[in-house]
């Protein structure tokens, strides 16, 4: 049985008509840069999220880019975040000319671990960018508290997780900004790149139109220096389309998962030596990614591609340890929760379209391998 990590053609054969007719759409109005489609879709993104507005960009590392650029963050800053996550994150930090400061993650949740934070924090730090990874939100409270104490910018990196929901608030709407991505293989995603920012604030959000547009308002006349972010037409149609079946194909997601825990605990895989599932610790997880763990994650790994099972490692070299950030002196074991996350972790198939038969097929080959 063949069983892919991800089958994206799978969800476009079930909204085809829907796609192409708005596709058609913008095609016929010409409008393809901003203008109304973009907007519907910025007002759409915005109330689900529950927030007073959004800005639509060309990526979701341009949303986070374009966040601290809006803070004026820039070279002497420093903005605490995690180890372990996409590069985007920490990569948006030092091209703004500020320095990443990194936090160690939980074990169980792979977020940034709230208690870590406050110590990270000097006279230079502007911001802290939790990460709400694979789909679940990091503890928000505790890092809200300590923004606020220090007075101090949270921006929301939720790329990957729309939708989710920490203490019954939308990912995005708990800082000053909220970054979304529309990469096609998020659980929203258009057909290509593309981005958003959320805020309540309605002065931020206005700075951060005219940031994504080189800085101009009105049109040629450039009172601060920005950039080209904008997000076209024919991707927000898409997202606008897709977010009408967002919340169907979470409840898929969430479904799959639970067939996966039941599972794998009825196989009496749940152990430190075999894997170790997902840990829901908040009330609406959106499962973007279904991430295990695994002390033999590379032979388990080649032994279900062997099998025709798709996977994924999410992510195989903490950011502390990348080449391009050697300058911060960090060495192996500077983080080592980050670091174990590295080694074990693993990713399973878990899109909306799976079916039963096929994740039954997954867990009986783990428990083969084992």
């Amino acid at each position: 049985m063949k069983v892919p990590l991800l089958d994206l053609r799978a969800q476009y054969k079930s909204i085809q008509g829907e796609i192409e007719e708005a596709v058609c759409g913008v095609l016929r109005s010409q409008q393809l840069v901003l203008g109304s489609v973009v907007s519907d879709c910025e007002n759409a993104v915005a109330a689900y999220s529950r927030c007073a507005h959004g800005v639509g960009v060309s990526s979701g590392t341009d949303a986070l880019l374009v966040s601290l650029m809006a803070e004026n963050i820039g070279p002497g800053d420093e903005v605490i975040t995690t180890p372990y996550s996409f590069f985007a994150t920490a990569g948006c930090i030092s091209r703004c000319g500020a320095k990443p400061v990194f936090a160690d993650i939980r074990a169980d949740t792979f977020a940034i671990d709230a208690d870590l934070v406050e110590e990270r924090i000097t006279k230079n730090t502007r911001a802290i960018i939790p990460v709400h990874l694979f789909g679940q939100c990091a503890a928000m409270d505790p890092i809200l508290r300590i923004a606020e104490m220090h007075g101090l910018t949270v921006i929301e990196d939720a790329a990957q997780a729309i939708g989710a929901e920490y203490r019954g608030r939308r990912a995005g709407s708990m800082g000053e900004y909220g970054c979304f991505s529309f990469y096609p293989t998020k659980n929203l995603g258009a057909a290509g790149d593309g981005g958003m920012v959320v805020t309540g604030d309605s002065d931020r959000a206005e700075r951060l139109s005219c940031l994504r547009s080189h800085g101009a308002k009105p049109k040629y006349y450039h009172g601060l220096i920005g950039g080209n972010f904008r997000l076209d037409a024919l991707q927000a149609a898409v997202v606008s389309v897709k977010l009408r079946h967002l919340n169907a194909w979470t409840a898929a997601r969430q479904r799959n998962a639970s067939i996966y825990i039941a599972a794998f605990e009825a196989a009496g895989l749940n152990d430190d030596d075999r894997i170790v599932p997902p840990s829901v610790t908040e009330e609406r997880h959106i499962f973007n990614q279904f991430v295990i763990r695994s002390p033999r994650r590379d032979k388990l790994r080649a032994f279900l591609s062997n099998r025709g099972i798709g996977t994924e490692i999410y992510y195989p070299l903490p950011l502390h340890l990348q080449n391009c950030f050697s300058d911060l002196g960090f060495g192996i074991g500077a983080y080592p929760k980050a670091e174990r996350a590295a080694a074990q972790s693993l990713a399973l198939p878990i899109y909306p379209e799976l079916e039963e038969s096929q994740i039954e097929y997954v867990v009986d080959t783990i428990k083969l391998f084992f």
